[in-house]
């Protein structure tokens, strides 16, 4: 079924830059299936860490309809400045084959009323036809969907199977008493990388949205059968689970700050990947003293990792 896609760790694609600072779809579609290929069940686009607010509509259609006919089950991003772009990216999922939905919240305006919300979440529901979706809650959008919604929102779209929680431990607990428990039907995600010990562990969250996951896959899959294992009962598993999640928390951290990208893209430099080196904003770069630490950072999680797990995981 399509909504397994929601089960397992999905990486938010960052959108790669040519050397005119236009998006590269080529190397878009490269990573895709090569993170796919790796054991993740899906790969997100175009969210936050796909930079929606620097692309146009028709470029972030064009890597849906490229990752979709390349064979990768896509969950769409339908961030956008008005509803009825919104609607227009959501409709479009539906009509090139996309695995679902990440519905993002008005923005700007009207935003902080949960009226408009409403009807902002039905109009994007609906265009996603039969697409399961998930509602992405964060902070940083000025509102937070909370159950009496959801619930309004369930009962007249069925396609609405699951809740992303992007706040703190105290939003994703909220979000498992509130809305996800006690429905076999409703599943939790894990929408930032600090939280996902957390979100397996104690909230029985059945999936996550990862930005690290981009650089460091095999680790992060790592860390999520750990967590999985854990949130059985495994007692040599939540030990485990929770000593890699401190061993990655400096660059996980990454992903609650408005750098996220900025960080991410630099750590796939690191990696080898020249194609995330430009930003489409030309200003767009981290400091010196940003690019050493996260230098530092990542050589010693490098380090750490391959003593610890010398065989791999």
């Amino acid at each position: 079924m399509a909504e397994l896609v929601f089960k397992g760790c999905i990486p938010a694609l960052m959108t790669p830059c040519r050397p005119d600072r236009t998006p590269d779809f080529d190397a878009l579609v490269c990573k895709g299936k090569e993170l796919v290929g790796l054991g993740m069940s899906g790969v997100v686009y175009c969210g936050s860490m796909g930079d929606w607010p620097l692309l146009t509509d028709e470029e972030r259609q064009e890597g849906v309809r490229r990752l979709v006919e390349a064979g990768v089950p896509t969950v769409v991003g339908t961030g956008a400045i008005n509803t009825k772009s919104a609607v227009s990216h959501a409709a479009h999922a539906a009509k090139v084959g996309a695995s679902g939905l990440m519905v993002i919240p008005r923005v700007l305006s009207r935003g902080s009323l949960m009226a408009a919300q409403r009807d902002h979440f039905s109009a994007v529901l609906e265009a996603g036809k039969d697409l399961p979706a998930v509602i992405y809650n964060s902070p940083y959008y000025g509102f937070a969907t909370r159950a009496d919604l959801f619930f309004d929102l369930r009962a007249r779209f069925s396609n609405l199977i699951g809740f992303k929680e992007f706040g703190g431990k105290g939003d994703m607990t909220y979000a498992a008493e509130n809305i996800t428990s006690g429905d076999n039907g409703l599943i939790l995600m894990v929408g930032v990388d600090t939280g996902v010990y957390h979100g397996f562990v104690n909230c029985g969250a059945g999936g996550a949205i990862t930005g690290i996951g981009n650089a460091l896959p095999k680790e992060v899959l790592h860390l999520m059968a750990l967590c999985e294992k854990a949130a059985k009962g495994d007692p040599q598993a939540r030990r485990d689970a929770r000593e890699l999640e401190e061993a990655l928390m400096v660059l996980s951290t990454y992903d609650e700050g408005p750098d996220l990208v900025l960080h991410y893209k630099y750590l796939m430099v690191l990696n080898g990947e020249a194609e995330y080196t430009l930003h489409f904003n030309e200003t767009d770069a981290l400091s010196a003293s940003q690019r050493a630490n996260l230098e530092h950072q990542y050589a010693l999680f490098k380090t750490w990792y391959a003593a610890r797990y010398p065989q791999g995981n």
